[in-house]
């Protein structure tokens, strides 16, 4: 049965500014639309209705949007929850693992990957314009191997590309930086108004920033708009903040727009993009909320506690209400300088003795 015969349909939130509806609005839409979502999984997935018998207020507290019961993010790896027949899957995403860690498991039907195909479109218009630009990955190809079941680097390659043109990757098979393709792109597209660059934090350090700076290369991307997402972990071990990440990509790419993203397989989609302010926006199809680790109580800006992310998106498999294992702080609403409505957030970090999940963290560099 498809979801869409229970659901709202989210036409009225696709036509909007994804960043237009002040917070109140958008917690009351939403509220209702996850209200309906919590009931179609409650019925559609036993697992999870299960666990919302068992569990009860201890993942239900506080007022409106806090209020929808939520699940811990890890769920997904120890569990197979889906809402929809198998007959119905059209793809299957993985997270990325360091070996010998369970991955999730999210299943897609038509339905949710469509919406979340023309939710990420929205959100990179934003971004880029409605032109598509010519296009440089910072990976490489064999990433995306298997169609139907991609690790959250293949997913998040396959989704940002279809924004781009001419994709490119700047890395070869063996993870080296391919100087010679790269400078064929480059000169190939040396009239283009605007170059679209997209990768995972750690390895834009790693395997573009890095290379080049050994080599002592520039590269004459004054008119590129990196995009870059996956957690900070393995820089902030190697005590390279965010300013100095943004400074190297200025010296030897010549990169002044430098924006970057949180987002997860478990919500593919709903990304949160950062703004010039370095503040992370919650567009209109998504929310967050911060809860204290000790009871999970939701808390006021200001104060640092677990990031929970809800969307509307998760259709097939019950995922619209995840606690993760971040650390954020929920900096204001509706009042960032920058001029985006809504809720606005930086991130912090792991919570002590979380695994390492992000899609650059958990990529095994060699040596």
């Amino acid at each position: 049965m498809s979801a869409s015969a229970m659901l709202p349909d989210l036409a009225d939130l696709l036509a909007m500014d994804p960043y237009g509806l002040p917070a109140a609005d958008k917690a009351a839409r939403l509220g209702q639309i996850l209200e309906q979502l919590t009931a179609w999984h409650r019925e559609h997935c036993p697992p999870y209705q299960r666990m919302l018998t068992v569990l009860g207020e201890a993942i239900a507290r506080g007022p409106g949007l806090a209020a929808v019961p939520f699940l811990p993010v890890r769920v997904f790896k120890d569990m197979d929850l889906s809402s929809v027949d198998p007959g119905q899957v059209v793809k299957t995403l993985t997270s990325s693992g360091t070996s010998g860690q369970a991955v999730s498991r999210i299943y897609l039907d038509r339905e949710t990957a469509a919406l979340q195909s023309k939710v990420l479109a929205r959100l990179m218009a934003s971004l880029l314009g409605q032109q598509r630009h010519p296009m440089l990955v910072i990976d490489t190809p064999s990433v995306l191997k298997d169609r139907t079941a991609f690790s959250a680097r293949g997913a998040g390659i396959l989704g940002f590309s279809l924004f781009g043109r001419d994709v490119t990757y700047a890395l070869d098979d063996n993870m080296q930086l391919d100087l010679p393709r790269i400078d064929a792109f480059l000169e190939k597209h040396r009239d283009a108004p605007r170059i679209f660059l997209f990768g995972f934090t750690y390895m834009v350090w790693r395997h573009l920033v890095q290379p080049l700076a050994t080599l002592g290369r520039q590269l004459p991307l004054e008119r590129g708009v990196l995009l870059h997402g996956g957690g900070w972990k393995k820089l902030a071990d190697e005590a390279v903040p965010p300013a100095s990440f943004r400074a190297a990509l200025a010296e030897r790419c010549g990169l002044e727009r430098v924006v970057d993203y949180y987002g997860m397989v478990e919500q593919t989609g709903s990304i949160h993009l950062a703004c010039g302010q370095g503040h992370l926006h919650a567009p209109v199809f998504s929310d967050v909320v911060m809860r204290d680790p000790r009871d999970f109580a939701p808390l006021p800006p200001g104060r640092r506690g677990l990031i929970e992310v809800l969307s509307v998106l998760p259709r097939s498999y019950p995922g619209h209400a995840l606690l993760t294992d971040d650390l954020g702080t929920l900096r204001g609403e509706d009042d960032c300088p920058c001029g985006r409505l809504g809720r606005y957030f930086t991130v912090e970090g792991r919570a002590p003795r979380a695994e390492a999940r992000g899609c650059s963290d958990t990529y095994a560099a060699p040596g």
